[in-house]
């Protein structure tokens, strides 16, 4: 026991240190290890805000959890040991039960412990939630595993995982994730909902406060620099889609828990990003090429050529589907 709060981790496979834990039993309370000196959640709220905005990817997909969800479900709450960003519906709604764990003792967990091995039985929570988790853990498909095995049949995950973001928590990040690769972790789950969190606009502010931290030698100039140039997230909102898939400050997944895995070759067809649309107009751009040489030569061998070569380039695609739809 830490305090009020059951200490179940393997320490021997855990960052959680055995000895900090023991030691912070007197005071009844584990200190945060992501949190630094110049932590924003001391400001009020309304400038916290220009560093930290409002998560409405994260509102709209806990609001679609809440609604695929059966009556007084049970949430999980994986890295609970503060409130996250958008999430807030899920401790807001009556008849959701919330259960949380972090490496550290909150006011917002029930127990202290590891992802890499939840303490909780089998089939045994409706969904899970792991917001900004995923890359401070050693083995991110453990985790994944874990989560699998805990939900019941059916059940719902909602996870959010940088991709472009610098280190954060220091020695406590560990990973980061294109699109595919993050849907590739969850490849054990049906895919209700997935995208990018913030595009480059917001990775572009994450890039100017380490800049300015880099340049000066100051993690407080680097907030400064962040909160000045708080107005580069509104550029996220005129770029498409598919190229804020490639350029993403972080991705969310919301998926249903699911007895197949997807494969290798799901994954290559599943890229939604815009080199897709530039392969494909490349493609597109020698069909044409070939059919106009095909019209200059409208006798001799050279004709039959180009013709029995469309032949075959159309016989070969639709022979092979996948590969006539991908880009």
């Amino acid at each position: 026991m830490v305090g009020r709060w059951p200490a179940l981790v393997d320490f021997e496979r855990s960052v959680v240190d055995e000895t900090a834990l023991r030691s912070a039993q007197s005071s009844g309370s584990v200190p945060n290890p992501g949190t630094h000196r110049w932590s924003i959640e001391r400001l009020p709220a309304r400038l916290r805000s220009l560093w930290n905005p409002p998560n409405k990817a994260a509102a709209r997909n806990v609001e679609l959890l809440l609604a695929l969800l059966p009556e007084s479900p049970l949430v999980l709450v994986v890295g609970g040991g503060t409130l996250g960003n958008g999430v807030d519906a899920i401790y807001a709604d009556r008849r959701t039960r919330v259960i949380g764990f972090d490496i550290y003792s909150s006011p917002l967990t029930q127990l202290i412990a590891d992802a890499h091995h939840i303490p909780l039985a089998d089939a045994s929570v409706d969904a899970v939630l792991v917001q900004a988790v995923i890359e401070h853990v050693l083995d991110p498909g453990q985790v994944v595993s874990e989560i699998h095995r805990v939900l019941r049949v059916g059940g719902l995950v909602y996870a959010e995982t940088p991709f472009m973001q610098q280190v954060h928590a220091g020695p406590y990040d560990f990973v980061r994730y294109t699109s595919s690769g993050h849907r590739y972790l969850f490849r054990a789950f049906e895919e209700i909902a997935a995208g990018p969190v913030a595009g480059p606009g917001t990775q572009l502010v994450w890039s100017v406060d380490h800049l300015v931290r880099g340049l000066l030698r100051s993690e407080l100039a680097g907030k400064v620099a962040r909160g000045l140039f708080f107005w580069l997230r509104g550029l996220d909102r005129l770029i498409p889609t598919a190229f804020a898939m490639d350029n993403a400050s972080a991705y969310y997944f919301l998926g249903r828990r699911a007895d197949r895995e997807m494969t290798a070759a799901d994954v290559v067809r599943y890229y939604r990003g815009a080199q897709r649309r530039t392969r494909r107009r490349r493609r597109e751009s020698a069909r044409r090429l070939r059919a106009a040489m095909c019209r200059r030569a409208r006798s001799g061998t050279g004709h039959q050529e180009c013709v029995r070569q469309q032949e075959s380039a159309t016989i070969h695609r639709y022979a092979n589907p996948a590969r006539g739809l991908r880009p």
